[in-house]
């Protein structure tokens, strides 16, 4: 709970609203392999990453294709089918064993509406999510293979120790072959 403590507090919140907040969150612990959410199901929670790594992913023709990754201090949610209370169209694995600390819906929904600061956060994460998700269907655009693999490499270099190759490869739109053969002209 202090890393999600310690997020609110970064993120502006004050010791009375952290108490109203935190109390609405329960503890999840998965296993390496353990599904947070499957396709077709709705999501009805938000969960906050204490510890862990998780896979997003949609199959196509059979093939896994990840969507993207998080872990500590990220969030684990199916954006759409939270807001929208749909089916999902993805699924969330934990590739590690993991700690979770997550908010029903409902619980979510009451705080929006009872600390108004709340509100300001929760359309700053909206925000935030919705760049990083314009940024990686604009890279996976207008980048070559090399160019992706050079931008995770200088952003975010913790995913190559963290994140299965074939993860990887996924998500950056090649095959896992394809990602070895750059990664080897990079070194």
């Amino acid at each position: 709970m202090e890393k999600l403590r310690a997020f609110l507090l970064d993120s502006g919140f004050n010791e009375e609203q952290l108490a109203l907040i935190t109390q609405q969150f329960t503890r999840r612990v998965l296993t390496k392999g353990d599904f947070y959410l499957q396709e077709g199901q709705i999501s009805l929670q938000l969960g906050f990453v204490e510890q862990g790594l998780f896979q997003f992913f949609c199959l196509r023709e059979g093939e896994e294709i990840t969507t993207y990754t998080t872990g500590p201090g990220g969030f684990v949610v199916s954006l759409g089918s939270f807001l929208r209370q749909q089916p999902t169209r993805e699924s969330i694995r934990a590739l590690t064993d993991s700690v979770l600390w997550v908010i029903p819906k409902p619980a979510f929904d009451q705080l929006r509406r009872a600390i108004p600061y709340f509100e300001t956060f929760y359309i700053g994460l909206l925000e935030y999510q919705i760049n990083c998700i314009d940024q990686s269907r604009f890279n996976l655009l207008t980048l070559t293979a090399e160019e992706r693999y050079q931008k995770l490499l200088d952003e975010e270099p913790r995913l190559l120790q963290e994140v299965p190759l074939q993860y990887l490869a996924s998500m950056l739109g090649m095959t896992p072959r394809h990602l070895s053969r750059i990664r080897g002209q990079v070194r």
